[in-house]
């Protein structure tokens, strides 16, 4: 009976000391199921906290960004605005370049047109029956020569003189000289004087046309009669 009394002891004994390991194991479990969940717990929120440190440090480079994509921009908005005022302050200059060159171009139409209407046209009314009015043109010139030395009025229609005549003559009236008929070139009542009384070919066109002849510088229109009628007119 003493031996199975001391037996019993040990065997709680044995008990007590695995009912111990179990909870100490047990106990161990759960600390390191507490450690893990805490570690998931923290490491997910220090994730979540770096992702979102991360998300807000994307957001505000994207932010830098867009502030210097908008200062670019701007800075290109500012020298669009710049290139405007630049154009818009360069605009009155090219205003100027333009009213300029109008200018040039009306001033070289001006002279253009004092070439051939340069100085004062008259006309006057004349008593003769035959002629209609009478035609001063102070911006007529010389026609020019190729006669040189001492000149002398000639008639001959095959002389150089004669076709200066023509010449001189087609110049006042505006009648081309393959429009033209001559019914007299004549004494102008000196020997540098000439008188030429012309139609145009239908006979609606007659003038009579004054020239004196300038040294150097070939026959010169003086005055025109324009013609009611060629009879009578040379």
């Amino acid at each position: 009976m003493a031996n199975e009394s001391q037996r019993y002891p040990s065997r709680l004994n044995k008990k007590n000391r695995s009912n111990s390991i179990l909870n100490m194991m047990i106990g161990l479990v759960f600390t390191l199921i507490l450690i893990v969940g805490a570690f998931i717990f923290l490491g997910g929120d220090d994730g979540d906290k770096e992702q979102a440190n991360e998300s807000v440090t994307v957001a505000n480079g994207t932010e830098d960004e867009t502030s210097d994509d908008g200062g670019d921009n701007g800075g290109s908005s500012g020298n669009g605005a710049a290139a405007g005022d630049k154009k818009e302050e360069n605009d009155p200059e090219t205003d100027e370049s333009n009213n300029e060159n109008d200018d040039g171009t009306d001033n070289g139409e001006e002279e253009e047109g004092s070439v051939t209407i340069e100085g004062s046209v008259t006309y006057e009314e004349s008593s003769d029956p035959i002629v209609k009015e009478t035609v001063i043109n102070t911006g007529w010139k010389p026609i020019g020569t190729e006669q040189t030395g001492e000149h002398v009025s000639v008639y001959d229609q095959s002389s150089v003189d004669w076709q200066e005549k023509i010449d001189a003559i087609s110049y006042a009236t505006g009648l081309g000289q393959d429009n033209m008929f001559i019914m007299m070139i004549q004494n102008g009542g000196g020997p540098q004087k000439s008188i030429g009384t012309v139609t145009s070919k239908d006979k609606e066109e007659k003038y009579r046309v004054y020239l004196e002849w300038v040294d150097g510088e070939g026959w010169k229109p003086i005055k025109m009669d324009i013609l009611n009628t060629i009879e009578g007119a040379y």
